[in-house]
């Protein structure tokens, strides 16, 4: 199985949330995750909104911080080019994505054009999630 992570999903990985086991055991399954090369910034802006709104310490913000960064090179970072960003303007237009998302679900539907084989979607968020089975990919959770 090849997965691509949106930052809803990632950040279960650090952050221990509802279905943060699930997230690990896919990961742990798959043969690549992948992941926008935005997604490092939206990861720090979750952890220090976390941090921010008490869901964690400071201190434990800056532990999963150095956990994520030294684990950051072992993730697929797809590029986001001006062909990637186009679709997500069509994508954010057509599903009334946020920005992020669409560019996370044009990120995932271009990666699975490159490689020519089916691409899972983790995502935890709702509209994002309904976009990309409407757009055709495989998504995770099931039946959200």
């Amino acid at each position: 199985m090849i997965i691509y992570l949106d930052t809803s999903a990632l950040v279960k990985v650090y952050i221990e949330e509802a279905s943060s086991s699930e997230v690990i055991r896919w990961i742990s399954e798959a043969e690549v995750v992948g992941v926008s090369l935005l997604s490092k910034v939206e990861v720090a802006a979750a952890f220090a909104k976390a941090a921010r709104m008490g869901i964690i310490s400071r201190q434990e913000a800056d532990v999963v911080w150095k956990q994520f960064l030294k684990d950051w090179p072992s993730l697929y970072k797809i590029k986001v080019h001006e062909y990637v960003l186009d679709k997500a303007s069509e994508l954010a237009w057509t599903y009334g994505l946020r920005g992020y998302d669409a560019v996370h679900l044009a990120v995932a539907l271009y990666w699975q054009d490159v490689l020519g084989e089916a691409v899972t979607m983790v995502s935890f968020d709702r509209l994002l999630w309904r976009a990309a089975v409407e757009a055709g990919l495989s998504v995770l959770p099931d039946g959200r």
